[in-house]
């Protein structure tokens, strides 16, 4: 099976950078998400789903469950939200938006369709 191909948005490079301040083990909980995302980049509920209604042919996923070891004991239930675009048929995933659900209540939509229009 081919490797999936990750890139980031430069939005996305941001919202990293601002979360390593307060989350330092950020990368490296985003590496166990990568691998999990080579075996499975579609959706799979209850741990990610397709965000609909945005009028787009580009698959745009969100991921509801990521386990972030600064936040001890949370496990997968950290409350970060992970938002890629999926590109089956080039076996590529980019990374869109990552937050907090404390710091925002939804995806910036903005965003979304601003890249992938």
């Amino acid at each position: 099976m081919n490797k999936i191909e990750f890139d980031e948005l430069s939005e996305f490079k941001k919202d990293l950078k601002n979360l390593l301040k307060k989350y330092r083990s950020l990368n490296e909980d985003l590496e166990v998400v990568k691998l999990d995302l080579n075996d499975e980049p579609g959706e799979s509920p209850p741990f990610s789903f397709r965000i609909d209604n945005l009028g787009l042919t580009t698959c745009i996923i969100k991921v509801k469950k990521i386990a972030c070891k600064a936040l001890k004991g949370r496990g997968v239930n950290s409350g970060f939200r992970l938002i890629y675009a999926h590109f089956p048929d080039e076996e590529k995933i980019i990374f869109i938006e990552l937050y907090h659900k404390n710091d925002k209540e939804n995806e910036d939509r903005q965003r979304i369709l601003k890249n992938f229009k």
